[in-house]
């Protein structure tokens, strides 16, 4: 049985990533790109399903970090006889991909064992091993090339590659896996000694560049690094998380692949990286975004493919099990294929926020004029929302204000760059939209905003009202939001997405807490003054990181154990701004919310 999720630790290349347990083994991976087909796929099945692990024999503790300012992973073992530790890494690619282990004794003599189990799809398939004297190790599938160069001597045992050695101390063993296509020539081996020395100088000449040094700071750089760990780095796409169908509610169904890049976390994921100096990143981010999102605006998808591919067929993996028996495992998303009408909002803000302090592109300013276009023929329509639900559709308040934010931070643009043609139509349009939020979308007798029109149902995503400008956080109709959301969504530290037993989301109810929610309403606590609160609850979640700073996508309060995939960018993203809005002056909050004044606000609700 898989390891619990918080056991996981994450090392990368920037084109795919490793999970690699407390327990020294690779449970997951997928080669040679995040999106490939697993051939280590344990983590949702059985070690049968591919794992790779090394680790000493009668283990008494485990310990580990990462290498300071890396993603360098350092597994101590402990024994009876003596400490081993275990560096994983795999460096910035070149032609080809690698993972490197290096087992070292510390103290005493320690024995170990190696079993590599090697199944590419998901699991599925047996490759062919050859290990011939003075060649190295090989495993081939179809296109697929897997090579192990270790001077450990190994042996083939029940469809597995095994070692069992001992080292003393001040003895160490080097392991080198590598990927390439079956139709080449088997890859040079990787001088293990410089690929860890330049390894470890691109990640600290790479954090280094954060020019964020306020309260948090270290916190803040490995959810940074976990950022990058999670980029595609030769398209600049932000992927959700490395892995697919971790499950939201123990036991399933709730298990989504969350390998791609979602247009929803764009805006926040921009200002994440522009606010701690990453500007190459932001402008890559965006790059990906306008490249993905050209074309027909009535075809804009939910998410896209890493290197902003459309087809997005859902399947189905029969022969997986799921993550301690949470079925079923899927392999892309149907999200892809609904209509979720806040996506045109994030596409327009990630624009204008990144054209701050500069004109823009005429593509950009074309690409928001068209989507303006289309939006507005669509606006009135039920859609899917953001959490992307599978029952029926319905007219989401969240979606509707993202439609707001569309045609105000085009209008925006507008004003700056003096383009008046469509001027005093768009201001039309979001006013209309804005009445009918207001009208609409807020419920007089509680007193808060709703999740959906008609509904008394509340939703996490109504904290994003004042954090996007649709109205400022001095407005009652938003004080009255949060504090019901307090009451009626807030689990201790923790905020609710909704109510899964009380909305109809096509699915059985029942899920973890969200944590991007959690982090939302310490944002508006910063908005409404109350610092202190933010604080407080702030100090809390950053507790329930694993034991090296990563987050999950939800939390089970039951368990006290992390659900969802893992690690989750959402989760670091809003993490990283709930820093910086407490951290700095020109904070992240400030800057999506500064769209609307107070004064503005005033102005345009009068009479509601």
């Amino acid at each position: 049985m898989p390891l619990p999720i918080e056991d996981y630790a994450i090392i990368g290349d920037c084109e795919t990533a490793a999970l690699v347990g407390k327990d020294g083994s690779i449970d997951w991976l997928c080669w040679p790109r995040f999106d490939s087909g697993a051939c280590f796929a344990a983590l949702l099945g059985t070690p049968e399903h591919g794992r790779w692990k090394i680790a000493p024999e009668n283990v008494k503790k485990v310990s580990r970090r990462y290498r300071p300012g890396t993603l360098i992973l350092e597994t101590e073992f402990q024994t009876e006889t003596g400490t081993a530790k275990l560096t994983d890494f795999m460096p910035i690619r070149d032609r080809h991909s690698d993972i490197i282990r290096i087992v070292q004794a510390i103290s005493g003599e320690v024995e170990l064992n190696m079993e590599l189990v090697i199944r590419f799809d998901y699991g599925r398939s047996i490759p062919w091993v050859t290990h011939q004297k003075d060649r190295p190790l090989t495993a081939v599938t179809g296109p697929d090339m897997i090579v192990l160069r270790t001077a450990v001597e190994t042996e083939g045992k029940n469809l597995k590659t095994v070692s069992k050695f001992t080292l003393k101390q001040g003895e160490s063993a080097e392991f080198t896996l590598t990927y390439a296509h079956s139709n080449g020539s088997i890859p040079r081996a990787t001088d293990v000694t410089e690929a860890l020395r330049r390894t470890e100088q691109w990640w600290m000449q790479w954090i280094d560049r954060c020019t964020y040094d306020g309260p948090w700071a270290e916190e803040l750089r490995r959810s940074l690094i976990t950022l990058k760990a999670l980029t595609y780095g030769p398209s600049g796409g932000v992927l959700a998380a490395a892995t697919t169908s971790l499950p939201e509610a123990r036991g399933g169904p709730r298990n989504w692949d969350y390998r791609f890049c979602w247009l929803r976390d764009a805006t926040f994921t921009l200002l994440a990286l522009l606010n701690a100096g990453y500007h190459a990143e932001s402008r890559d981010w965006q790059n990906w975004l306008l490249r993905a999102a050209a074309g027909n605006p009535a075809q804009t998808q939910v998410l896209y493919g890493i290197e902003g591919e459309r087809p997005m067929i859902e399947w189905e993996v029969p022969w997986l099990p799921g993550y301690q028996g949470a079925a079923p495992v899927r392999v892309g998303n149907a999200a892809a294929n609904q209509l979720q009408l806040d996506i045109f909002g994030e596409i327009v803000d990630v624009i204008y926020q990144s054209s701050k302090g500069n004109e823009g592109s005429e593509a950009a300013i074309d690409l928001q004029t068209a989507l303006l276009d289309y939006l507005e023929k669509i606006w009135h329509e039920p859609d899917s929302g953001m959490w992307e639900f599978r029952g029926p559709t319905r007219h989401f308040t969240h979606s509707k204000v993202m439609a707001w934010v569309a045609f105000d931070r085009v209008i925006k643009t507008a004003e700056k760059l003096d383009l008046n043609g469509s001027l005093d139509h768009w201001r039309a349009v979001r006013e209309e939209i804005f009445q009918d939020v207001c009208r609409n979308g807020f419920d007089q007798e509680m007193g808060s905003f709703v999740q959906s029109y008609g509904s008394k149902l509340l939703d996490a995503n109504l904290l994003l009202i004042p954090l996007v400008g649709f109205l400022p956080h001095t407005d009652p109709r938003i004080k009255g939001t949060v504090a019901a959301i307090e009451k009626h969504l807030k689990r201790g530290d923790f905020v609710l997405r909704y109510q899964t037993e009380a909305a109809d989301d096509g699915l059985p109810p029942g899920e973890g807490a969200f944590f991007a929610c959690s982090f939302w309403l310490a944002d508006n606590y910063i908005l409404l003054g109350r610092h202190q609160d933010a604080r407080e609850l702030l100090s809390n979640l950053l507790k329930l990181r694993n034991d090296v700073g990563l987050f999950a996508e939800e939390y089970d309060l039951e368990h006290k154990s992390f659900l969802g995939n893992f690690p989750q960018a959402f989760s670091h993203v809003a993490l990283a701004n709930t820093i910086m809005n407490l951290g700095r002056v020109d904070s992240p909050a400030v800057q999506r919310s500064e769209a609307q004044k107070p004064e503005q606000a005033d102005a345009t609700t009068k009479g509601n």
